[in-house]
């Protein structure tokens, strides 16, 4: 009977079925979680990543549209709205896995699609955390971009969205050229687009966690830039930690652990 069950475990493992898979406080907790622009799986959200696991959450780390080296993507070809459109895989090999409860999280970029994610998908997403929360088109101040959002803009209205080219990025003070297409590019800095976090925030009625750095530039807005947006929920978190922009997500472990155990 021993070696029955033993060989039944094995069979189960080989197949991927869920029976058996999850054990530890987060048991039953899938979470998606996504690196920030010109990042990739693992990077600075790995460490975090494990200590989930390490309490039987599952974690999906996707590869993101934004995906790049030391902060530099490798080029906006696809829309935001289709970058979200991909964590719809991710969300359904959690699934596919036992998970029971869905949260969706990241830092940086990956915790503005975080939240707009959750914006858009409802009741089909128990959580949301935002670790360090980056890209703000509504708050474009270099004249550079600016002038490049119109340029795109008036591409996009002649019918020239598909065009390739060279368009200015910035992230955390670099300034840098990526490739792309007007209209990929665009829809990541039209001021009153798909990426701007105050208005996603405004439609979030999960629990929400944010979690900012005090060293982290986005730090000075407080509460109520993005937070306290968000429809009041007894379960949502305004979290500040010592840590700067990147290291946030490792200095929120044990915070990020706590709040999915009350979730």
């Amino acid at each position: 009977m021993r070696c029955l069950l033993r060989l039944l475990a094995v069979a189960l493992v080989l197949s991927g079925a869920p029976a058996f898979a999850q054990s530890g406080p987060l048991a039953g907790i899938g979470v998606v979680l996504m690196h920030g622009k010109g990042g990739r799986p693992g990077g600075n959200i790995g460490g975090l990543a494990a200590t989930l696991e390490s309490q039987g959450a599952l974690v999906v780390m996707p590869t993101m549209a934004w995906v790049g080296s030391r902060g530099v993507p490798a080029s906006y070809d696809l829309t935001y709205e289709q970058a979200l459109g991909d964590i719809d895989g991710a969300v359904a090999t959690l699934r596919g896995r036992g998970a029971r409860k869905i949260v969706v999280a990241g830092q940086s970029l990956g915790a503005n699609a975080a939240i707009a994610y959750a914006a858009r998908r409802g009741g089909q997403v128990a959580g949301v955390m935002a670790l360090a929360p980056g890209h703000v088109p509504d708050r474009l101040r270099r004249p550079q971009l600016l002038k490049a959002v119109a340029d795109a803009r008036a591409q996009i209205a002649a019918g020239q969205g598909g065009a390739r080219g060279e368009f200015p990025d910035s992230n955390q003070g670099q300034v840098f050229s990526v490739s792309g297409t007007a209209a990929g590019w665009y829809s990541y800095y039209d001021a009153n687009g798909s990426a701007n976090m105050p208005k996603n925030a405004a439609r979030l009625t999960q629990p929400f966690l944010y979690v900012i750095g005090t060293s982290d530039p986005l730090y000075a807005e407080g509460r109520g830039y993005i937070f306290a947006r968000a429809k009041a929920n007894p379960k949502s978190r305004y979290v500040e930690v010592n840590a700067g922009h990147f290291d946030t997500p490792d200095m929120a472990r044990d915070d990020v652990v706590a709040w999915l155990k009350a979730l």
